[in-house]
Parts: structure tokens; sequence; C-alpha cells
């Protein structure tokens, strides 16, 4: 009794090679009588037909690799990262307010100096630190005021 038609239908549609398909010998009838894919798939979960397990290759085991000099990685630290994304952030805030004159020359160039150093630990500590200068200045122009005032009268007395 030929079947390989059979296996070839059965290798179709349970999408494997012919080789694997195996027909239980003892339920030959039921088999002669399966036209359909379904009527392949129904024998199948009834065990009339038996696939066999792949034959394949061991797969190769990966190599462990050794922790010793040469093969150790540095962890990466975001210290440096941290420094550039805030410093760029900084200056181009400076650099903004320079360009609206909110600022003299002075002042931009002793934060930029500030900033180089990593005085400023964000953009927030920074603004402080502008609010701190502008209080400074009118404390210092009340005070220069004052001065100015007194030195007159001085002068005008002698």
């Amino acid at each position: 009794m030929k079947l390989e038609k059979k296996k070839a239908l059965v290798a179709r549609t349970l999408k494997i090679g012919k080789n694997r398909v195996i027909f239980n010998t003892a339920r030959l009838p039921e088999l002669k009588e399966a036209i359909t894919k379904q009527d392949i798939k129904d024998l199948k979960e009834s065990g009339v037909i038996i696939i066999k397990e792949k034959k394949s290759r061991r797969k190769k085991q990966k190599r462990r690799t050794r922790r010793r000099a040469g093969s150790i990685k540095k962890k990466v630290k975001t210290r440096k990262k941290d420094y550039v994304t805030l410093t760029r952030k900084l200056r181009t805030h400076l650099f903004s307010l320079r360009k609206q004159e909110k600022i003299s020359l002075e002042d931009f160039k002793g934060l930029r100096k500030e900033i180089r150093a990593s005085n400023f630990r964000s953009l927030a500590h920074m603004k402080e630190r502008l609010a701190q200068l502008e209080t400074e200045k009118t404390e210092k122009g009340v005070k220069k005021h004052a001065k100015n005032t007194k030195t007159k009268k001085k002068r005008s007395k002698n």
C-alpha cells in the first residue's frame, strides 16, 4: 500500500517535512478516507498521524568570558555628561540675558567664570545668584550716591 501522496498532503497541511510523518498502521482505513486538510488535522489529534521530533544539531554553548586584565570594562560615569549639559544650559541662558542687556559685561564675564568652576547646581541656583547680584548693585548704587553727596557737601564747605 503506497501512502506517498497522503504523506505529501499531511506534510503540506501541517507545514513539516515528509520524513517526519508517521502513520499508525492499525488505523489505515481512516487514513485512506481523509481527503481534506481538516480531516488530516483531526486525524493528527486522534493519534492516527504521528510527527517525529526535529533532528537538529546541538547548539554550541557560548564560551564565558573571563574577567581579567584586558577584559574589564570601566563603568561609565555620567559626571562629565551632567556637567556638559548643565554648562550649556547655563551659558545659553546667560548669553540671552546679555543679548537683552539685562546684565553688564562685567557680570557676564564673572558668571561665565563661575559656570566654568561648577559653582551652580542648576539654572534656578544661577537665577538666585543673579538676583543677589542685582540687590548688591542697588545697595552699592545707594552707597555710592550717598558717598557722592557727602563729598559734594564737604567740598562746598571747604
